[in-house]
C-alpha cells in the first residue's frame, strides 16, 4: 500500500502533467479551424489579453477576434463540461457503489435533456439562461431520485438492477424529450434541439461560462469535503455507519450536487454521452479509488478529455462538424461493452 506522501506526491505528478498537457492540447485547439493560427500567435494573443504584456503587431485584429471571442470560449467550455460529467461520474459510482455507472446510463443525462428541452420548447428560455440551467437540474434531480427509488424500493441493490433501471427511465425521457420536439411549432426551435441533443460546443459564449463554473468549483469542493464519507461508503452501508458516517445523507448530498453538475453541463453542451464513466476509470488507474485524490485528476482528466474529443470532433471531416456526443458515444460504447464483460475494478481499494 503507497503512503499518503507517496500517494500525495504521485497525485501531483499526475495534475502536473496533466495541466501541462492540457495546455498545450488548448492552444493547439484554439488555433484549429477553418482559419489556422499557429500555436505561438495563439500564445502570443493569449498573454497579451491575459497579462498584457506583448505586441500587437504581431497579429491581426481578425486573428484576435477568432481567439479570444470564438474558439476561447468553446475551449473553455469543453472543459467546464468535461470536468462535471467526470466527477458525477465518480459520484455516481461511489454512490451507487456499481462501476458501471454514469450520468448517461443512470439516465441523468437524459432527465436534464427533458427538463432542458421543455423549457425552450415551452418559450420560457426567454427568462434567461440561468432559468434553463435551473430546468435541466430538476430534470436530472427527477431522473436520479426515480432510478435509486427504484432500485430501492423494488428488491434487493444489483449492478444489472441498476443499470437496467438507468437505461429504462432515460429511455422513457428521451422518448418525452423527443416528443416535445416533435410537437414544437418552429422550425428553428426545433432543428436546434436536435442538434443540441447530439451534443454540441459550437454555441458557446463568454456570458455562458460564469455559472458552469461556480457550480463546478462547488461541486469539486463539496465532493473533496465529503470525499472520507464518499470512501466510506465504497464499503457498503453498515460498515459506514460504524464508522459514523450517515450514509442516507451522503447520498443525499451527493444527488443534489450530481444533478447540478449534470444540470449545468447538459442545458449547455447537450447529451454527452460516456464521459463521466471513461475517465473515472482512467483516474483511478493513475491515482487509485480515495476520493480525495480521485476527484481532482478526474476533474482535470475529463477536462482534457473534452478538449480532445471536441478537437476530434472539429477536424475529423472538415469543413463539417461532428457533435462531441457522437465522439464520445463512439469511444464510449466499446468501453462500456469491455467493462460489462471483464468487470475488474474494485471500489474498495486504493
Amino acid at each position: 500500500m503507497r503512503t499518503g506522501r507517496g500517494s500525495g506526491l504521485r497525485t501531483g505528478l499526475v495534475l502536473g502533467g496533466l495541466a501541462i498537457t492540457g495546455l498545450a492540447l488548448c492552444v493547439v485547439a484554439v488555433g484549429i479551424g477553418s482559419a489556422f493560427i499557429p500555436p505561438a500567435t495563439v500564445a502570443e494573443i493569449l498573454t497579451y489579453r491575459v497579462t498584457g504584456l506583448g505586441d500587437p503587431a504581431h497579429w491581426t485584429l481578425t486573428q484576435d477576434d477568432i481567439v479570444w471571442n470564438l474558439r476561447l470560449p468553446r475551449v473553455l467550455l469543453a472543459i467546464l463540461v468535461g470536468a462535471a460529467l467526470s466527477v458525477v461520474g465518480v459520484v455516481a459510482q461511489a454512490v451507487m457503489r456499481n462501476s458501471l455507472a454514469d450520468p448517461y446510463v443512470l439516465g441523468i443525462s437524459s432527465g436534464a435533456a427533458l427538463g432542458a428541452v421543455a423549457w425552450l420548447v415551452l418559450g420560457a428560455a426567454a427568462f434567461g439562461g440561468a432559468t434553463v440551467g435551473f430546468a435541466a437540474f430538476t430534470g436530472a434531480m427527477v431522473a436520479l431520485l426515480a432510478v435509486a427509488g427504484f432500485v430501492r424500493f423494488t428488491g434487493s441493490f444489483s449492478s444489472s438492477r441498476l443499470v437496467l433501471a438507468g437505461i429504462v427511465i432515460g429511455a422513457g425521457f428521451t422518448g418525452l424529450t423527443n416528443f416535445l420536439i416533435f410537437q414544437a411549432r418552429d422550425n428553428a426551435t426545433t432543428n436546434s434541439a436536435l442538434f443540441w441533443l447530439l451534443g454540441s460546443l459550437s454555441g458557446a459564449r463568454w456570458d455562458q461560462l460564469p455559472l458552469p463554473a461556480v457550480v463546478l468549483v462547488a461541486g469539486v469542493l463539496g465532493v473533496m469535503l465529503l470525499s472520507h464519507q464518499l470512501n466510506a461508503l465504497l464499503f457498503g452501508d453498515a460498515t459506514a455507519a460504524a464508522l459514523g458516517v450517515d450514509p442516507n445523507r451522503v447520498r443525499l448530498l451527493m444527488y443534489v450536487i450530481a444533478a447540478a453538475l449534470t444540470g449545468v453541463a447538459v442545458a449547455l453542451s447537450g447529451v454527452v454521452a460516456f464521459v463521466g464513466l471513461i475517465v473515472p476509470h482512467a483516474a483511478r488507474l493513475l491515482v487509485g479509488s480515495d476520493h480525495r485524490r480521485l476527484t481532482p485528476v478526474a476533474a482535470v482528466l475529463g477536462a482534457v478529455f473534452m478538449v480532445a474529443v471536441d478537437l476530434i470532433g472539429r477536424t475529423l471531416m472538415p469543413p463539417e462538424e461532428l457533435p462531441v456526443g457522437v465522439v464520445t458515444a463512439v469511444l464510449g460504447a466499446p468501453a462500456f461493452l469491455l467493462l460489462m464483460a471483464r468487470r475488474t475494478v474494485h471500489f474498495g481499494d486504493s
